[in-house]
């Protein structure tokens, strides 16, 4: 270990002789390049917020984040990103700058975010963003943009969303869309601009997906009959940016900015468009169905002929040959889609995009897909013809019950299992038991005696009624405790004036 202790002795001696300080003798060591003031941690880069009017000279290549957001940058240099080679996201937001350049983003092909948003940019260039072909996300809101070139995002072959709002654009074409792509293009933000005059056709042939993230309130839109239906027809069917917003959509009723009007609320504006029938602007997706496990095919129908066909999922994926990134969904040859086993996850809007010489501009196409299972087998009993025909067999029992006489066999039967069933002690009878039939001849109430109380054995009494309009018909007197199996031995009078054949030993006909 001495010849480890003896160098640093010889160092200290050597410092205290000449008599440099520790803080020149010993620098502090650079943490990777980082700027004054800056912060870095790993591969973040932060010098926000520190008034800085030119960028850093020293920038640590390693960045993947840089934020040099709220300063006062006025100018970029073409070729200042350079050194960052794994640049993935630049905030640039709440600076001074009025405009951009070419070559500014040269060294940026990695790029995936690029915050421009709260400067004082006025145009965008055709150059200008050359070098994002990776860029995913851009953000130009709380500019004062007022003229886009025809061609200014051309090179953004991945831009997924766009933020243009609060500027003051006061046209943009949808036909082209500035050279975007709408393949990918999924986000497109133009609220609280000038736009005062939209091309209602370009508009329609929008893709779906892209209508859904379509943001247009908050400009002067003109009070026009297609462009109520359009919008109307855009809420009803739910898409986003019309749904979340509907309070937000204005037109101006006669050219003069106090005249907006809301295109979702009752106004008299809009009465002569409710009885004018909407213009077929938009086609009309077509419904199909299909059962999950089956297949399905779909085609690309266009009006002519097309050079290139693309496919988006009902997931946005775009659909590429051979197929989606499953592998649930094949891209044929001719354009066409084919999927060997739908899921549920195949539900929803396909969108074609068809490109031609022949075509008007880009046609879209919309299949609406629906998926269901498969019903199940029909059950082999069927409960609806049981119950007609328990319905009739009770019908046929109670007309039976009704017409037909009783068989003697039948009343033998059940004597014997009533007597089985009722079997008593017998008992010595009792003087009001002996003229409980005589009473009940003579008297239409029965007298209020407790043997007259309703016995439990009791099958059916008949009380004679009234004498009158009897006219000799034979009355059935009947007591409590008969014998059914011996019907021969109830009772019968005549039904005469004559108070003696109450008396007779056997029935009297007359």
């Amino acid at each position: 270990m001495a010849w480890l202790v003896l160098p640093g002795t010889l160092v200290c001696m050597l410092r205290f002789g000449l008599g440099i300080p520790d803080s020149e003798a010993f620098p502090p060591p650079a943490l990777h390049n980082c700027p004054y003031k800056c912060i870095c941690a790993a591969d973040l880069l932060s010098c926000a917020g520190l008034g800085l009017q030119d960028v850093p000279a020293t920038l640590p290549p390693a960045a993947e984040d840089l934020d040099l957001s709220h300063n006062a940058l006025r100018r970029l240099s073409p070729g200042w990103l350079a050194p960052l080679s794994r640049l993935r996201a630049l905030h640039l937001s709440h600076n001074e700058l009025d405009a951009l350049g070419r070559g500014i983003f040269s060294n940026a092909s990695r790029l995936r975010l690029l915050d421009l948003s709260a400067n004082a940019l006025q145009a965008l260039g055709r150059h200008d963003l050359d070098g994002l072909e990776a860029l995913e996300k851009l953000f130009l809101f709380n500019n004062r943009l007022a003229h886009l070139d025809e061609h200014a995002f051309h090179s953004l072959r991945a831009l997924s969303r766009l933020y243009l709002g609060y500027n003051e654009i006061s046209s943009f074409s949808f036909n082209h869309l500035h050279g975007l792509r709408t393949t990918h293009l999924r986000t497109l933000d133009l609220s609280s601009n000038q736009l005062g005059l939209l091309s209602i056709p370009e508009l329609a042939a929008l893709p779906a997906f892209l209508k859904n993230g379509l943001y247009l309130h908050n400009n002067p839109l003109p009070c026009d009959c297609r462009l109520y239906h359009l919008l109307q027809r855009w809420h009803q069917r739910g898409l986003r940016a019309v749904r979340d917003f509907a309070r937000e959509y204005t037109c101006l009723a006669f050219k003069v900015p106090a005249s907006g009007v809301r295109f979702f609320e009752h106004s008299r504006i809009f009465e002569n468009c409710s009885a004018v029938p909407p213009l077929i602007l938009e086609r009309p997706e077509e419904q199909l169905h299909a059962q999950v496990g089956g297949s399905l095919r779909l085609y690309c129908n266009t009006s002519a002929p097309a050079m290139s066909i693309t496919w988006v999922s009902p997931q946005h994926e775009l659909l590429l040959a051979p197929g989606s990134r499953d592998g649930s969904i094949t891209v044929l040859g001719d354009g066409s889609l084919a999927i060997s086993a739908v899921q549920q996850q195949h539900a929803g809007i396909f969108v074609c995009m068809a490109t031609g010489p022949h075509l008007y501009h880009n046609q879209t196409l919309e299949y609406n897909v629906s998926v269901y299972f498969p019903h199940p087998e029909p059950e082999a009993f069927n409960t609806g013809f049981t119950t007609l025909l328990g319905c009739a067999v009770g019908l046929v029992l109670v007309l039976l019950y009704l017409f037909a006489p009783p068989c003697h066999g039948c009343c033998h039967c059940c004597c014997r299992r009533q007597l089985c069933r009722e079997r008593r002690w017998p008992r010595e009878p009792s003087p009001l038991q002996e003229l409980s039939a005589q009473s009940s001849m003579l008297s239409t109430t029965p007298p209020d005696a407790p043997s007259r109380k309703a016995s439990v054995h009791k099958h059916v009494v008949f009380l004679e009624p009234s004498r009158r309009g009897l006219n000799g018909r034979v009355q059935l007197a009947v007591a409590e405790d008969f014998d059914l199996c011996n019907l021969s031995a109830l009772p019968l009078k005549a039904g005469s004036e004559s108070a003696s054949s109450t008396g007779s030993e056997g029935p009297m006909m007359t």
